[in-house]
Order: structure tokens, then C-alpha cells, then sequence
């Protein structure tokens, strides 16, 4: 087990950026004494003393005066390093080219038509990369360096600011560009953010009271981690059942157990206030039919292939969805699954007026549905659909589903969006508000009352986004896309000077810009060939008045942990010297052997006494992991 902070990057020092320098002065030193001596070998007598002084100025001059070497560069000039070793003991960087050029050029694909070409970022013979977030860009301010990734980690030294930041800003104008399809003029950006939002093109002018006044919002006693003393984190590690093709999907239960599903079957797993623990309990999908209480009897026909598990009904019940297509989430139903039995009581179809609809993602109606045990509605979402089903017939009594011979789901409320939305997905507040992600980048915020229009549509960054979180009060949502994490704050002042969340009413243009969460370009390289972050989640509280801790992802072979409070805060150090977005590179990484499948943390009611926070859960094909985020052992 293993732990890494995110400020073990190896760093270029200052003395090393002037290395460049140095050779070229002593190249153009070499070249004027073969100048001198050409002179001299051509010369008749002793030179005048006059000369000899002029020489030795001019050769004074070349030496000590680097500002008039550097502006003898062309501004484009730049060292390029190579990062070799990895993370291991022996890594380093190694100089790649002593002195090069880097350019932002159009390139077009031979086989399109269209005139439009992507920007390309080249540097020297060695690097040609599509501009792009996948780059990983990290800026040193301090240092005029810029680290990224693209078939390795590279980084760029500049030879004075006023360079590095022409670079920065070309590098963004030329982002905006691939991106939005349109230069990156004031006009386009107002055309893509709007009026209100503008702090997200142009941070500088975003009001970040609202971060200021969550930050005094904070329970005096919150855990804040500190670098310098963070403990190596615990953990627990056994082999789940390989059946089917190892862990699909993880359930974390907030009560007794937790569910490791695969293809054939689930794991029953015992909730502890160390982690998760086997029982031994191994129940297989059947779609035969058969009479073992080893197995689960499906009333439907077809192989059972769940991607998605959904707890409810105090988790007695378990909803179990599975894609039509391979590689494709649409479902046209779902199974149910009747946990103290071990058995499928029905498969569900998704139906509106009579036509077979698909859905994308289901999940309960509010943060802490799941332990109602009479809950009998949970949420849809499809590319165009947002809705809630009921399990109850129309009349309000709950459907014998033992005799229905086609039961069909109650489409109770919600919306058929007639334009593309697009929506990707979806999570709920503890009282049911609902935000939902887009392909386009989009987060839109529903209220409690209306599935028909959005109180809040932020606009997101262009990434799409491929999971969604909400806190249990409503106050910040996070984002995840294939290379970033957004976090952003939905409080406002409304016109009667309440402070409200996006979710109960229009923000107006009292919009603070969100903050990013990034991978430093050594680490995403490091995270394997799957390096893209998914399931970006914060910690499971179910009560108001608590504040959720620390947020996790996914991204490859690691998962990666923020702690939430270090984040919001303005003075964090990573913050410092920083233009743009603010990003934070301060996490802990756990990680694995293969590529993790999930990783969340177990409810808050498993936090105990000498932790701040409940264990993290992570879940690979064939293991499951249990990690505590503070040293020392606990007893079960």
C-alpha cells in the first residue's frame, strides 16, 4: 500500500536555466576569438593600445551583459527537458535540446474538406501535439517552465518571463480555438460563457467572495491536512470472488453491507468501521431459473450483464441495469433484486405512453433515499430525457410484480427535451435538487419543483463532462472530465441579500469562477495507458450541518484524494502566482496494480473517533481495498 503527494515532482533548478545561456555565450566567446585572430594574423606590427582596450570591451560585454544575448534570440526560443525513471528512485530530467524553438501551427486533415485545421503545438523536431487538454499543462510561474505530457513528460524552460507568458497566452488562445471553433476574440468568449460567466474566461474580474464566505462557513473543528505530517494511509486488501469477469460495479451500503457486482453474480460484503470485509456470501445470477439460495432467480430471459447498481428501499432492495450494447449505457429496463432473498423479483421496463424508451443512469431521489424504506421512485436520465419513475401503479398501490406479466415503470414526472441536451449525468442534494452533466460541458441545476427548466446552467469548459456530484447541502458541485476535475460553488446574494444555492434560484451574474483540479503531468503519465479521471465524488454525509471532507477520483491505476477544505481556500499555496482558473496539484495517490474500477467513500457513520474521515473503498477487478485516511489500527 502506498501514498504519494503531489510536491515529490522533481524540479529544474534556477542554476540549471541559465546552463543555456552559458553555452551560447561561450559559443559566440569562441567564435570572436577566431575573429581576433583572423584580425591579427592579417595585421603588420603591434596593435594600438586603443584597439586592444575596444577588443576587450566588446569581449566584456558578450560575456557579463545576458540581456543583450537573450533579446538576440528569437522570443520562441526555449530548452526542452525529457523526464526519464518514472517514479522511481532514479528518475531525472535530462536535457533534450539545448536550444529550440516552439511554434502554435494549423494543421489539416488531408481526408476533410473543411477549411478549419486543429492548432498544433510544435517544439524543435522533437514534440508535435495537438493542443489540447490532454497535454496536462502545468506552469512554474517562478521557475518560466512549463511541464506536460505527450508520449512522455517534457518540460520547457524560457529564457525570461515576458516569453513564458506570451507562450501561456498563445497556448490558451489557440485551446479556446479547438475547443469553441472560433478565435479566442472578447466577442466569441462572451458568445460561449455569456455576460454572466465571464469569470470563468477571465478569472481576474470573477467575484470569489462566495469561496471567501464558505471558507468562514466552515465548522471550526474541520480536518485540514497538512503536508508536512500527512500519515501514510492503512489498508485493508482481499481477493473478491473472480466470477464473471471480475468487479463491474460497487454499491456501497450506508447499514449492514456493501455489493461487489460482476457479470454472473454479487459479493456480499460486511460493513466495518476499518473498511469492508468478505463474508463469504456468493449469490449468481440465473436466468434459468433454478432452486439454490446460492443463486439469483431472474423472472426475465437474458444473461444478466449489470453496469450499474442502485440501492433503495433501506437496502433491501437492489436495481440492476444493463446496457443493450456493449460499450453503450442505454438500458431499455432494469432488474430488481430483493436482497434478503437473494432473488430477482422483476425486470422493469422503461415506458412512456406505450413506447419503449431507453435510460442512460438511474439514481435515488435524494442523497439519503436509499435508507427509506418505503421509497418507490428513483430518477432516469437519458440523452434527452430527465425523469422520475415510480415502481406503484397509477393509482398508488405497489404492483404485484409476481403476477404482472409485463410490468412496466410509471414515468410520474419529468421532461422530453425536444433540442440536443445531451446529458451524460446526473446525481441529487439531500432534498432532491437535481444536477446533471452534458456531453457539450454543460451542469444544469433543477430544482426540487421543476424538471422542465434549469434555475442554473453553468457552462462549463468545453470537456465533456463524464460524471457529476453534488454536496448534501447543495453548495458545491464537482464535475469530472476525461482530464480535469471542476468544482464549483452554486452560493449567491440574492436581491433580498439571502444567501441561496443555484438550485433555488438564478444566480444572475453573481457567479464565482470554479477552481480545477489537476494531475501533475509526471503523475498523469505515470497513471497508465487508461489515464483518464472518472467518478469524481465527495464524501457520503446523509445529515444536514455536516460538511463532506475530501473528494476522490479515479484515473487509471491510481485514485487520487483532495482534501475539500485545502481546496476552497484562496490562500492555498497552490494558488500562488498562479493566471487563470485557479488549479490545485495537492492530493494523496493510492495505488494499484491494475486499473481501478471505483473509488468512494464509505458513509460518515463509519468515521471513527481518531480518523477524519471515513474509509475510502477502492475497487479493482479482482481485489477491493479498504483504506483508512489517517495511520494506526483500528479495531473492527
Amino acid at each position: 500500500m502506498g501514498a504519494a503527494s503531489s510536491r515529490e515532482e522533481l524540479e529544474i533548478s534556477d542554476s540549471d536555466s541559465d546552463e543555456n545561456y552559458e553555452d551560447v555565450e561561450e559559443e559566440h566567446e569562441k567564435e570572436e576569438e577566431i575573429e581576433q585572430k583572423k584580425s591579427s594574423s592579417t595585421s603588420s606590427g603591434i596593435k594600438k593600445p586603443i584597439d586592444e582596450i575596444d577588443e576587450k570591451l566588446k569581449a566584456l560585454k558578450l560575456k557579463y551583459s545576458s540581456s543583450s544575448n537573450k533579446k538576440a534570440y528569437s522570443k520562441n526560443s526555449v530548452k526542452l527537458y525529457l523526464h526519464i525513471g518514472g517514479n522511481t528512485p532514479n528518475s531525472k530530467w535530462i536535457t533534450s535540446e539545448k536550444l529550440t524553438t516552439y511554434s502554435f501551427v494549423k494543421s489539416y486533415d488531408e481526408d476533410d474538406d473543411e477549411e478549419e485545421g486543429i492548432w498544433v503545438l510544435k517544439i524543435g523536431s522533437k514534440i508535435k501535439a495537438k493542443v489540447g487538454t490532454e497535454l496536462q499543462l502545468k506552469p512554474f510561474g517562478d521557475q518560466c517552465r512549463v511541464d506536460f505530457v505527450s508520449d512522455g513528460v517534457w518540460a520547457v524552460k524560457f529564457f525570461d518571463n515576458e516569453s513564458f507568458r506570451s507562450f501561456l497566452s498563445e497556448f490558451h488562445d489557440c485551446l479556446f480555438e479547438n475547443v469553441y471553433g472560433f478565435e479566442a476574440t472578447e466577442e466569441n468568449k462572451v458568445k460561449v460563457y455569456g455576460k454572466d460567466f465571464m469569470g470563468w474566461a477571465k478569472p481576474e474580474v470573477a467575484d470569489d467572495s462566495a469561496w471567501e464566505n464558505a471558507e468562514d462557513s466552515l465548522p471550526s473543528n474541520s480536518y485540514v491536512s497538512d503536508r508536512s505530517n500527512q500519515d501514510l494511509m492503512e489498508e485493508f486488501e482481499e481477493e473478491a470472488n473472480a466470477g464473471g469477469g471480475g468487479i463491474q460495479s460497487l454499491a456501497l451500503g450506508a447499514l449492514d453491507n456493501s455489493f461487489l457486482v460482476n457479470n454472473s453474480g454479487i459479493q456480499v460484503v460486511k460493513n466495518y468501521s476499518r473498511g469492508i470485509h468478505g463474508k463469504g456470501v456468493y449469490v449468481k445470477f440465473d436466468s434459468g431459473g433454478g432452486n439454490s439460495s446460492s443463486r439469483i432467480e431472474s423472472s426475465s430471459s437474458g444473461y444478466l450483464t449489470p453496469k450499474k447498481a442502485l440501492l433503495m428501499r433501506a437496502e433491501t432492495n437492489m436495481l440492476l441495469m444493463s446496457p443493450n450494447t456493449e460499450g453503450k449505457p442505454h438500458a431499455t429496463g432494469l432488474h430488481q433484486l430483493d436482497i434478503e432473498t437473494g432473488k430477482i423479483v422483476t425486470g422493469w421496463k422503461f415506458d412512456k405512453d406505450g413506447v419503449d424508451i431507453t435510460m442512460r443512469d438511474i439514481t435515488n431521489d435524494s442523497k439519503g433515499s436509499q435508507l427509506d424504506p418505503s421509497e418507490s421512485t428513483f430518477l432516469g436520465l437519458d440523452d434527452n430525457r430527465l425523469c422520475r419513475w415510480d415502481m406503484r401503479d397509477r393509482k398508488g398501490m405497489v404492483q404485484n410484480v409476481a403476477n404482472a406479466n409485463t410490468p412496466v415503470l410509471h414515468w410520474s414526472e419529468g421532461h422530453q427535451f425536444s433540442r440536443g441536451t445531451n446529458f451524460q449525468c446526473f446525481a441529487t442534494t439531500g432534498d432532491g435538487s437535481i444536477v446533471v452533466g452534458s456531453i457539450d460541458g454543460k451542469i444544469r441545476l433543477y430544482s426540487t419543483t421543476s424538471m422542465r427548466q434549469a434555475k442554473t446552467a453553468f457552462p462549463g469548459l468545453g470537456s465533456p463532462i463524464t460524471h457529476v456530484d453534488v454536496t448534501f447541502d447543495g453548495k458545491w458541485i464537482l464535475g469530472t472530465t476525461d482530464t480535469y476535475l471542476i468544482l464549483i460553488c452554486t452560493l449567491f446574494t440574492g436581491k433580498d441579500g439571502k444567501t441561496k444555492t443555484g438550485f433555488e434560484g438564478r444566480m444572475g451574474n453573481k457567479i464565482p469562477a470554479p477552481r480545477l483540479l489537476k494531475l501533475l503531468p509526471l503523475h498523469s503519465h505515470s497513471a497508465g495507458a487508461d489515464n483518464k479521471f472518472h467518478g469524481g465524488q465527495f464524501s457520503w454525509v446523509t445529515e444536514n450541518g455536516k460538511q463532506e471532507r475530501h473528494l476522490v477520483a479515479t484515473v487509471g491505476k491510481f485514485s487520487v484524494i483532495w482534501n475539500f477544505q485545502q481546496v476552497k481556500n484562496s490562500a492555498h499555496s497552490c494558488y500562488h502566482n498562479q493566471e487563470g482558473l485557479k488549479s490545485c496539484y495537492c492530493y494523496k495517490i493510492v495505488p494499484k496494480d491494475e486499473s481501478i474500477i471505483d473509488s468512494r467513500f464509505m458513509h460518515d457513520k463509519y468515521a471513527v473517533t481518531d480518523s477524519p474521515e471515513a474509509p475510502l473503498v477502492v475497487a479493482t477487478p479482482m481485489k477491493v481495498s479498504s483504506i483508512s485516511m489517517s495511520g494506526g489500527s483500528r479495531k473492527r
